[in-house]
């Protein structure tokens, strides 16, 4: 990370959170104290999803408290783009370096989806957590999970290489199995959708205990639940909008 890159890059990056995006934060309020694992809803392709976590928390949070999201290594070897993410916070997601963030006492962003976008038909439908790896690192620190939905991501990203766009857009569903049109660098830049995060109630792991993370059905009920909460904060906050843009 850069510190002072973040400061060169402030006026940018206001300018995208406040104007381009008009980001809204919901339940920041209620964030707690402590280790905190923040589970949040991916988009893939270009992680703006990440950097707009990192800025609410840092914004909203009591305490403007630092997080640092957990960041895909094939997004990282990204040309530019990978660079960029690091410099600005972003960490390679292993559990090794999770560990270490919670360490530090700053809160960690996860999104278990991995970086694969989802095709357009299934945008904010929560896909596969894999095998609970952020239950367990939140178990074994006794750190707080709290889900949080962002709505906007998956519009941020222009959508025509998107399996599954056209068909959506023209109302064909022939055109389901059609793959998206490759649009190169300029599928990297960003659109002005406006974006809202919802934080949930937390989730307190301690009383479970460290030894929990060895026990797979503790690790999977933890999982399951975790990914509940968010699909209904998504499903509330895709209702809630007004407009995609507007």
């Amino acid at each position: 990370m850069d510190p002072s890159l973040l400061e060169r890059a402030a006026p940018l990056l206001d300018f995208l959170y406040l104007t381009w995006w008009r980001v809204e934060v919901r339940g920041a309020a209620a964030l707690p104290a402590g280790p905190v694992v923040v589970v949040a809803n991916g988009s893939g392709g270009v992680p703006w999803d990440a950097l707009v976590l990192r800025l609410a928390y840092r914004r909203e949070s009591p305490g403007h408290r630092d997080l640092r999201p957990l960041v895909d290594a094939s997004v990282l070897q990204r040309p530019m783009v990978g660079a960029a993410a690091r410099r600005l916070g972003a960490v390679e997601a292993t559990p090794e370096n999770a560990r270490a963030v919670l360490r530090e006492e700053s809160a960690l962003g996860v999104f278990p989806e991995g970086p694969a976008p989802h095709p357009w038909p299934q945008r904010y439908r929560i896909g596969a957590f894999g095998r609970g790896g952020f239950a367990k690192i939140s178990l074994r620190a006794g750190a707080s999970i709290v889900p949080c939905a962002i709505v906007g991501s998956e519009e941020a990203s222009p959508p025509l290489d998107r399996p599954g766009f056209l068909a959506d857009a023209l109302r064909l569903p022939l055109l389901a199995s059609v793959p998206g049109v490759p649009l190169g660098p300029l599928g990297g830049l960003p659109l002005p959708s406006r974006w809202t995060l919802t934080f949930g109630a937390p989730i307190a792991t301690g009383a479970l205990g460290p030894d929990a993370a060895a026990d797979p059905q503790a690790v999977a009920r933890l999982t399951g639940e975790v990914r509940e909460r968010l699909q209904a904060l998504l499903d509330a906050g895709v209702a809630a909008r007004r407009s995609v843009f507007l």
